[in-house]
């Protein structure tokens, strides 16, 4: 009979530092992009005392990014570093509902973010899109409570599966039959990544009929405007809105692919396609933040005053040599 590991031992692989290291060196920029965006709106609310419906969406979105860094950070690193502590301890219990309640806020709030630029800036001339562009300010408080409420259902659901996991002896066993426990961790890992497709579909709609509304309304006021030669202020915040939904849309479809190949490859240990969809993962909520600040001229303005203090400092230091 094979002896069951100490759930203390470390047994570092070469693949598993090389995946530690990656998954830090993006995570870790990640959070400092999406904090500076919390920060630079934390900071403007507290001088005017309010902020417009954008920035709220903005200021959820960095603050669901953060957490959703840090707790995939350290899940994924102990893990790696102690496997069987991280398995047989109720440790695993808390971080997967904290990191599922991160993912599904990120994924959702994104999701409002597109359909609020969609919205605010698409012209059309149906009566409810109308209303819903007139209405939408009051509605944005509403639909981000609403994508908090769903992401936190999502988490309960999986602190449930996992519980489960537990109970039945799924996560650890060193003496029951190899093929019964196999196929019941496989049943509860159907469940869990069939509710998380379910809800990245739904966004993943609501991303698409964004994309292809924006769009839509841009050849629309492209081709009203072709006798025009003067700057339009309308074609300049179309173009900056399809910069961020298109973004994201490319990279929320590179996001469901990554999805499948997770499904797939999820019995499967220390293979390359884990470590380059998970390289994506962690590159993902970064880089998008990323495009949003030079999408925003606030968050762009303050980003660029901060780089060219640092630049000053960086060149008078290199003088007092």
């Amino acid at each position: 009979m094979e002896a069951c590991y100490s759930p203390q031992q470390s047994n570092v692989s070469v693949y598993g530092a090389t995946t530690v290291a990656i998954i830090t060196l993006e995570a870790f920029p990640g959070i400092w992009i999406n904090a500076f965006i919390v920060c630079v709106l934390c900071i403007a609310w507290v001088k005017k005392k309010t902020l417009n419906s954008n920035e709220k969406i903005l200021l959820l979105l960095g603050c669901s990014r953060i957490s959703l860094l840090c707790f995939s950070w350290a899940s994924h690193v102990i893990s790696i570093i102690y496997p069987n502590f991280l398995q047989m301890e109720t440790i695993l219990q808390l971080l997967a509902p904290f990191a599922s309640f991160s993912n599904n806020s990120n994924l959702w709030v994104s999701a409002c973010l597109c359909g609020f630029y969609c919205i605010k800036i698409a012209n059309f001339r149906n009566s409810f899109f109308i209303y819903l562009k007139v209405k939408i300010d009051r509605m944005v408080p509403w639909l981000l409570f609403g994508s908090e409420i769903v992401a936190l259902a999502m988490g309960i659901v999986m602190y449930d599966l996992r519980e489960r996991l537990q109970k039945n002896n799924i996560t650890s066993s060193c003496h029951e039959n190899f093929w019964e426990v196999t196929i019941r961790k496989d049943k509860h890992l159907f469940s869990s990544y069939f509710l998380a497709g379910l809800v990245f579909a739904v966004s993943f709609l609501v991303v698409i009929f964004s994309a292809v509304f924006l769009l839509f309304s841009l050849w629309k006021h492209k081709r009203s405007m072709k006798t025009n030669s003067m700057k339009d202020l309308s074609m300049d915040a179309h173009i900056r809105a399809m910069k961020s939904v298109l973004s994201f849309l490319v990279m929320y479809s590179i996001n469901f692919v990554c999805l499948v190949f997770k499904i797939m490859y999820a019995r499967k240990k220390e293979n390359i396609m884990s470590l380059l969809i998970y390289i994506y993962l962690y590159a993902f909520p970064g880089i998008h933040s990323l495009i949003l600040i030079f999408s925003n001229p606030k968050l762009e303005k303050a980003l660029l005053k901060i780089l060219s203090c640092v630049k000053w400092e960086f060149f008078r230091k290199q003088e007092l040599r």
